[in-house]
C-alpha cells in the first residue's frame, strides 16, 4: 500500500512522486494536504496535494529537500512504499463550494513561487475545467528552478513566467508582473499566492494596493498537521488560528506575516544541523 508508482526530479532539490492512495484520491479537493511517513520511525511530513486522479487511485506530491526527513522521503524509489499516507486534510479552497453562477463571473490570478508552484496546479486546473478565467504567474530565481511550466500552461488561460535574472520570461518578480498586467488593462476578482512566506507577504501587499482580494496558503508552517503541536499557530485578523485544521488557506490581508516568519525560523538551526549530520541515501538505489 501507498506504493510510489512514479518518481522524477523537477530540480536538483525538488522531487515529484505519484503515490497509490485510492480512497484519498477520490476524496481530495484543491487546497488540501496529506501527511506522509517514510518508514515506521519517520517524522510526519505535511505536503500539499499537487494533483490527484480518482480513476487511477493516485495522488501526486512534490517534496523539497530541506532537512533529514525530506531527504529520507526523497531517497525512496519507484516501487517503494510509504509507511503511512493520511488525508485529505485541511479545508478545501473556498471556490470548491462557491455557487456556480457566482463562480462563472470570477477572474483568478495565481502568483506561484518555488515549490509553491506545485499546489497551484490543481487549483488552476479545477477552475479552468469549470470554465473560470485563470491567469498564472510563476516566478523563480532563474530558468533552471522553474517547475510545472507545461502542466500549468494547459491549466490556465495565460501563463506568465518571471525570473529574477531574466533567463526566461519577464525579468523581475511575480508582483511586478501583476502590476504590469493590471496597468495594461487586466482585471481580477481574486488573487491566490502560494510560495515562500516573504513572497506571499509582498504579493498580499501588492494585491491589496491594486484592490484585489487575496488568498494565501500557509502550508509551510505546518509540522504535525493535526493541530496538536501548535507549530502552525498564526494571527489572522487579530485571532490565533491553526493553519493545519482551519486552513491552510486564509485571507492574506488579515495574516500577520512577520509573526509567521518568526515562527518559521524557530527551528532553522536544528533543521540545518540535522541535515548536515544525516547520511544521504538519495541516488544510492536499493
Amino acid at each position: 500500500m501507498y506504493r510510489i508508482v512514479e518518481k522524477d526530479s523537477l530540480t536538483p532539490t525538488i522531487i515529484r512522486m505519484k503515490v497509490e492512495a485510492p480512497r484519498l484520491a477520490k476524496a481530495a479537493n484543491p487546497g488540501q494536504f496529506l501527511i506522509v511517513r517514510a518508514d515506521e520511525h519517520g517524522e510526519r511530513i505535511p505536503l500539499t496535494i499537487s494533483d490527484y486522479d480518482a480513476e487511477a487511485g493516485t495522488v501526486t506530491i512534490v517534496i523539497q529537500i530541506i532537512g533529514s526527513s525530506t531527504m529520507d522521503i526523497c531517497a525512496l524509489e519507484e516501487g517503494d512504499c510509504f509507511a503511512d499516507v493520511v488525508g485529505p486534510l485541511g479545508v478545501p479552497s473556498d471556490f470548491v463550494e462557491m455557487d456556480p453562477d457566482a463562480l462563472a463571473s470570477q477572474r483568478y490570478v495565481f502568483i506561484a513561487g518555488g515549490v509553491g508552484t506545485a499546489p497551484v496546479y490543481p487549483q488552476a486546473k479545477w477552475l479552468h475545467d469549470h470554465g473560470v478565467a485563470v491567469d498564472v504567474i510563476v516566478g523563480a530565481r532563474n530558468r533552471d528552478l522553474l517547475i510545472y511550466k507545461e502542466e500549468l500552461a494547459s491549466a490556465c488561460d495565460n501563463l506568465y513566467i518571471c525570473t529574477d535574472d531574466g533567463s526566461e520570461g519577464f525579468k523581475g518578480v511575480g508582483t511586478a508582473m501583476l502590476e504590469k498586467l493590471v496597468a495594461e488593462g487586466k482585471s481580477y476578482t481574486r488573487c491566490v499566492a502560494i510560495g515562500p512566506m516573504i513572497m506571499m507577504k509582498f504579493a498580499t501587499l501588492t494585491a491589496c494596493k491594486l484592490g484585489i482580494p487575496v488568498t494565501v496558503s500557509l502550508n509551510t508552517l505546518m509540522v504535525d498537521g493535526t493541530g496538536m503541536c501548535g507549530a502552525c499557530r498564526v494571527s489572522v485578523g487579530g485571532k490565533m488560528r491553526f493553519a493545519c485544521v482551519e486552513g491552510p488557506e486564509f485571507d492574506g490581508s488579515l495574516v500577520d506575516f512577520d509573526e509567521a516568519m518568526r515562527r518559521q525560523r524557530m527551528y532553522k538551526d536544528e533543521e540545518m544541523e540535522s541535515k548536515e549530520d544525516h547520511v544521504c541515501k538519495i541516488g544510492r538505489g536499493k
